[in-house]
């Protein structure tokens, strides 16, 4: 993706996400020499990269696969281990009319999928089989909101504004937006980006970036060519 391109998602993203009410983190709007600056004192968005997220999943396409995310707050795996301590993670994110986040699980997180508002959110699920690969015939059992929804194999559940689906580690899904827009919440275990990502195809979680113009804010994945 061209940077100029990630700054405009960037711009749209924010109005988007504030015309709901939900106000960014401070950080959020820091410019690449205040993150340097900030290097020392604020390690921890770093070492659990907080912040700004775009993926067309190296595919080049990012109207019809790609996702727009923003990581509030993470822990640390260390802490899962030992069962206590900042065991969590919040994010915000955005799926566009169409849009496909592709088919997936994960290893250790468990999350909670919120639609936040706009349109319906929808999701097609698959249980794992023995080997963490899709079921294809296996019922699909989730709680939405405390209740237990059930679905056969590749059913589509479908949120609208409010609702919430918690997904199980190994619990296969992909989701798009259905009308319109939707704003997304994610509450989950701590959130690894880099190791805990399961596609079913063979596709990368992050962009390859075309430097064509200077970065208005850098990307998690940004941090470590540009902050060091």
């Amino acid at each position: 993706m061209k940077r100029s391109k990630i700054n405009e998602i960037i711009r749209e993203a924010d109005a988007f996400i504030r015309s709901f009410g939900y106000i960014m983190p401070p950080f959020a709007y820091w410019s690449p020499e205040e993150m340097k600056a900030h290097k020392a004192d604020s390690e921890a968005i770093f070492t659990s990269r907080l912040g700004w997220d775009i993926t067309d999943y190296g595919q080049e396409k990012f109207d019809e696969l790609g996702l727009f995310l923003f990581t509030v707050r993470n822990g640390r795996y260390e802490d899962m281990k030992l069962g206590m301590g900042m065991l969590y993670a919040e994010k915000i994110m955005i799926s566009r009319k169409d849009q496909l986040s592709p088919m997936h699980r994960h290893n250790i997180k468990a999350e909670d999928i919120i639609n936040r508002g706009g349109g319906k959110l929808v999701l097609e699920l698959f249980m794992h089989d023995r080997d963490g690969g899709i079921d294809a015939k296996a019922e699909v059992s989730v709680p939405v909101d405390g209740t237990i929804h059930r679905l056969p194999a590749g059913g589509l559940l479908k949120l609208d504004p409010g609702q919430s689906v918690t997904l199980l580690p190994g619990v296969w899904h992909a989701f798009w937006a259905e009308g319109k827009d939707v704003l997304i919440g994610e509450v989950s275990t701590v959130n690894d980006d880099l190791t805990d990502n399961v596609f079913r195809d063979p596709i990368g979680r992050f962009s390859n970036v075309e430097e064509d113009v200077a970065p208005l804010h850098l990307l998690v994945s940004d941090y470590e060519k540009w902050v060091g």
